[in-house]
């Protein structure tokens, strides 16, 4: 895999490694990633308790996210760049919602704090890129930092629309 060539990308390489990871444990070792987000673990689950179906559809798409976030890096896709970040602060909210509200368990505020962080460095990181002279739509130099290579249009990911028409 490419290097991510922007500061924004190296945020969303962390994240999308992470997340595969995550997935991976999730599908691998289930209780550990129950322990890890401070949920109990009993030695035998209720008849019609479904935490272990509905763990492995969230660590599955987990994993897929991680796939998805490091696709994006490696094509340096700006446009899902900036869409993380709103939705990341989406989910910062309604996962910290969730713990203020007596839903999840006090530690999954970790998880909450994660997205809210994750949102801000990626936020941060695409500001300093614009900085940089990395355009928006634009695909960084790996000839240092300062110049930039205007991406053509119609390039990213089958089926994205043009960079320069994302806003």
């Amino acid at each position: 895999m490419k290097l991510p060539r922007s500061i924004a990308g190296w945020t969303i390489a962390v994240f999308g490694v992470l997340a595969l990871v995550m997935g991976a444990v999730g599908l691998l070792w289930p209780e550990a990633q129950l322990r890890m987000l401070g949920f109990e673990v009993p030695a035998t689950r209720a008849v019609g308790d479904h935490t272990g179906t509905f763990l492995l559809a969230s660590s599955m798409a987990a994993f897929n996210m991680g796939v998805y976030y490091l696709l994006a890096t490696v094509t340096e896709w700006r446009a899902f760049y900036r869409f993380t970040v709103v939705f990341r602060l989406v989910t910062f909210t309604v996962f910290t919602i969730a713990v203020l509200a007596d839903i999840a368990p006090d530690r999954f505020f970790g998880v909450a704090a994660w997205e809210g962080l994750g949102a801000v460095a990626t936020a941060v990181g695409l500001r300093l890129d614009a900085r940089r002279g990395i355009p928006n739509g634009g695909i960084a130099s790996s000839e240092g930092a300062g110049t930039a290579a205007v991406a053509e249009e119609g390039t990213g990911p089958a089926g994205a629309p043009p960079a320069d028409a994302v806003h």
